[in-house]
């Protein structure tokens, strides 16, 4: 371990093996912080965190604050975040609002500079959160989500795995899996083929991906009709399943969101 003498660690946090804390950084008590993690200067992790092994912290990036939201009254949350996250500089993740609840991060997640995440956000595995991008409380992510710079999300809003979605868009309604998601207001735009392509998803997969989104969202007919006929036409894949079932949460939630 290599803690900076001019940071300051309270002695009830708990450090893994081969940690180290840059200069001028705070970790508070109740902080746990996995082997061979690394914590940049001035960055401040506050008490309710634990952070994976083998994370890095660059400059300034603070974890835990109390969530922005008019609701906290001071309860005691948490922020959990996996192994292997890249966080850049300026990065901050806010406890949840609601006694013993959570703002989760998985694995292997890179979160470029100045990202925000609200209070009880939920960020899968994979993920590539760019630069300036703003995540509302109560927004879940799912795996290997792509999501271009200054981007704003709305609060309650589910983005499901696999997605794009591009640079300056304004997310206020759930983007369902393996699309491509651009605009302000957000668009439905296509299927991720790309990205599909480089998570090792198949041609076959992909074209039937292509089928049901021209059957959903270019057949001119109401949603739901859509997805009747195409339920009728024969079993669906275990990837169509999941990208039609999305669409029917959408519609049973609230303006389009169906996390409210």
């Amino acid at each position: 371990m290599t803690i900076h003498p001019m940071a300051i660690v309270d002695p009830a946090a708990e450090l893994g093996a081969d940690v180290e804390v840059g200069p001028f950084s705070i970790i508070e008590a109740g902080v746990r912080i996995g082997d061979g993690t690394r914590i940049g200067p001035h960055c401040v992790i506050k008490s309710g965190v634990t952070l994976g092994r083998n994370c890095t912290l660059d400059v300034g990036v603070v974890l835990g604050s109390e969530p922005q939201d008019k609701k906290f009254q001071g309860e005691q949350s948490f922020v959990r975040i996996g192994d292997n996250n890249l966080l850049r500089e300026y990065v901050t993740i806010h406890r949840a609002t609601g006694a013993g609840l959570i703002t989760q991060v998985g694995d292997d997640n890179f979160l470029m500079a100045y990202a925000h995440l609200g209070h009880n956000t939920r960020v899968g595995n994979g993920t590539s959160i760019a630069s300036f991008v703003g995540i509302g409380g109560h927004v879940t992510i799912g795996d290997r989500v792509i999501i271009g710079g200054v981007t704003g999300i709305h609060q309650y809003t589910t983005i499901g795995r696999m997605v794009m979605v591009g640079g300056c868009s304004r997310v206020n309604r759930d983007i369902p899996p393996f699309c491509i998601g651009v605009g302000n207001p957000i668009e439905i735009a296509g299927i991720n083929v790309i990205g599909l392509a480089r998570n090792d998803v198949s041609e076959e997969q992909r074209q039937e991906l292509r089928n049901a989104y021209r059957a959903i969202y270019r057949s001119h007919r109401n949603t739901s009709d859509a997805i009747a006929e195409l339920r009728a036409s024969g079993p669906l894949s275990a990837m169509v399943e999941e990208f039609v079932e999305f669409i029917e949460r959408i519609d049973e939630g609230h303006k389009g969101r169906q996390g409210n």
